[in-house]
């Protein structure tokens, strides 16, 4: 029987599927066919299906049942995996309990389930869980073909930018200079590693940075990164009009270091400006940040992308801004 399906590539399939499932559009009825180095996933509802996505008709088998948590419990629950780590986000004990025990109880794989017991705290972005299955709070994670070593109780790591992560490293090109300012375990400079730039990852977490290390290793790009860390700031002697692309992903924050990013920024640079504003004036306050800030060094300002990354809050909005740097 032919149904719709989203066409991949095999190794960017996990993070394809997350986020079909993400937005309930996954057909749990229909088996996952993998032909060649393509992967197909059945869709439930292509005309929702987005655009950067491929839509064909294939041939596909039914699912054998699976239980889900869902099944187990009478609501749709949420819940996102990290490697084999399931988190979730519950403030109601006895709810978080039936929740992590349906997860254990389904055929979701589990090594450990973590309910949120902080929000993001302090300048190293970390937050406290509550245990409710399992030991370990470490875990692999794998997206888009690269696999990222994390520990979620010593480092910030958020699956859900999985997405956002590949649309910047794609257009990354061979031999380019990039810089992430808030590296984190790596998501953004291993993938720029491997399209073959020289790749430099900063954060003030040294877990972060060590796990940074050990990703570039694990991913074979160890000869195209360094790991350094520090606080951003204390790196523009070194790097000084170094790079050709600049992540700041630091939501609420980026904008007090693009004194920093204008000096590392070479004289022609992409920044890619993360920020979280009202959804009324999502992308303003952002660029009139980074206008007043090129002006100051002498750079020419062209807005290439505006971008809602993701909802954040009730009428808040995380977004992106990709910005070309130049030097008249």
């Amino acid at each position: 029987m032919e149904s719709p399906c989203v066409r991949a590539p095999r190794s960017e399939g996990e993070a394809v599927r997350e986020r079909l499932a993400d937005a309930a559009l996954l057909d749990r009825d229909r088996q996952i066919a993998v032909e060649g180095e393509k992967i197909f996933l059945p869709v439930a509802d292509p005309a929702a299906v987005p655009d950067d996505l491929e839509v064909v008709d294939r041939s596909t088998g039914e699912r054998e049942t699976q239980t889900m948590p869902a099944d187990l419990l009478d609501a749709e629950p949420s819940y996102e995996r990290i490697g084999d780590v399931v988190v979730i986000d519950e403030d109601d004990p006895e709810r978080a309990r039936e929740l992590a025990d349906a997860i254990v109880a389904s055929d979701v794989p589990a090594a450990t389930v973590l309910n949120r017991a902080s929000k993001i705290e302090g300048e190293l972005r970390v937050r406290d869980w509550e245990v409710l299955h399992g030991e370990s709070t470490e875990t692999v994670h794998r997206e888009y073909g690269c696999e990222y070593a994390v520990d979620l109780a010593s480092v910030f790591f958020s699956p859900r930018l999985a997405t956002e992560r590949h649309r910047v490293t794609e257009q990354v090109a061979a031999g380019e200079q990039v810089l992430d300012m808030f590296a984190g375990v790596g998501p953004f400079v291993i993938p720029a590693a491997k399209r073959g730039a020289e790749a430099v990852g900063v954060d003030k977490n040294p877990t972060a940075i060590e796990y940074l290390r050990a990703n570039a290793e694990r991913n074979g790009v160890a000869d195209r990164v360094t790991a350094i860390a520090a606080d951003v700031r204390e790196t523009t002697e070194e790097y000084a009009g170094w790079a050709d692309r600049i992540v700041m992903n630091l939501p609420h924050s980026a904008d007090a270091f693009l004194e920093t990013a204008m000096t590392l920024a070479g004289e022609e640079a992409v920044l890619h400006y993360y920020d979280i504003q009202h959804e009324d004036d999502p992308f303003g306050p952002g660029e009139a940040a980074i206008r007043a800030a090129t002006a100051t060094a002498g750079y020419e300002v062209a807005v290439e992308t505006e971008r809602v990354v993701r909802s954040y809050a009730p009428h808040e909005v995380n977004v992106c801004l990709d910005v070309r740097l130049s030097r008249p």
